[in-house]
């Protein structure tokens, strides 16, 4: 038999412990539902950084480009750790130069005309790393990689994205919206 002791202990414990539903969230209200645009109007007029106009498929697809230009650096770095030269250089060409990344980051920067020679040497920097992996040389793959990254550093502390429509893009850059799919470029 239990004693009444366990059995309060047990049903304090079961009540402790016990699911209980949670009240579901106010909707909002026009007030809040208003207020995060507030917020974010507030904020972008505090970034004193150079915009650079894209259209929303362009910010989009230059967001991706981000993703995986860290994702290559996150390679170079985890390739150097194993002295794996190869796995550097493969890893390095995914952001270095190339004639369609130049027309890309021309075309991105269409609406910032001072974007696109920042944009294109990072590319150029990140040819430096592949050039001292072919050599096997660790300190100088280490060298460029810094390098490279402080042009990711400068870039991003000098620009940030300005969503625009097709209207304002035309305007800005006497040119036709894009077509197809990411700003007129084949996918990766």
């Amino acid at each position: 038999m239990t004693s009444p002791w366990r059995s309060l202990g047990l049903a304090a414990f079961l009540g402790a412990t016990g699911r209980r539903e949670a009240a579901p969230a106010p909707a909002p209200t026009s007030a809040t539902a208003t207020a995060a645009p507030e917020a974010a109007d507030e904020a972008q007029a505090m970034d004193a950084r150079t915009a650079v106009p894209l259209l929303p498929m362009m910010a989009e697809h230059q967001k991706e480009q981000m993703r995986g230009h860290l994702a290559a650096v996150q390679a170079i770095v985890a390739a150097l750790a194993r002295n794996d030269f190869a796995g550097v250089e493969t890893a390095a060409a995914k952001i270095g130069y190339s004639d369609s990344m130049a027309q890309m980051c021309t075309h991105m920067g269409a609406a910032s005309p001072d974007f696109t020679p920042t944009a294109l040497a990072f590319h150029r920097t990140a040819d430096t790393i592949g050039d001292a992996a072919r050599a096997k040389n660790r300190p100088a793959a280490l060298s460029a990689l810094s390098a490279t990254l402080e042009t990711c550093v400068a870039c991003h502390a000098k620009y940030k994205e300005q969503v625009v429509n097709q209207a304002t893009w035309t305007k800005l850059t006497s040119m036709p919206p894009p077509m197809g799919d990411h700003a007129g470029h084949e996918p990766e």
